[in-house]
């Protein structure tokens, strides 16, 4: 069965919420947008990628934690990680309580 979309019924089911997709990738687009602004036109960066997976990757780790209250097993879930790698995860970024 399609939707108006033309995206199978259990491609949706099976895929995030399309519709929040297109909004957090929007906000990153306009994010990068801003950086770049703020950054000008004579400035140079390096590693933007390593940059901007640490300014995510925490942010990112706490609001799934705390979503899940503090479940790492549900948390590591969500996020696709095992839970070996996201306790790795929340000890570089100091996020044990």
């Amino acid at each position: 069965m399609k939707r108006e979309t033309g995206v199978s019924t259990s491609t949706v089911t099976a895929a995030p919420d399309l519709a929040s997709h297109r909004s957090l990738r929007q906000s990153v687009e306009q994010a990068m947008q801003r950086y770049f602004d703020d950054l000008g036109d004579d400035h140079l960066t390096h590693n933007l990628y390593e940059l901007v997976l640490s300014e995510v990757e925490a942010p990112l780790l706490e609001a799934v934690l705390k979503h899940t209250a503090g479940n790492q097993s549900e948390a590591a879930t969500m996020l696709g990680l095992n839970r070996g790698t996201l306790r790795k995860k929340m000890k570089q970024y100091g996020l044990f309580k």
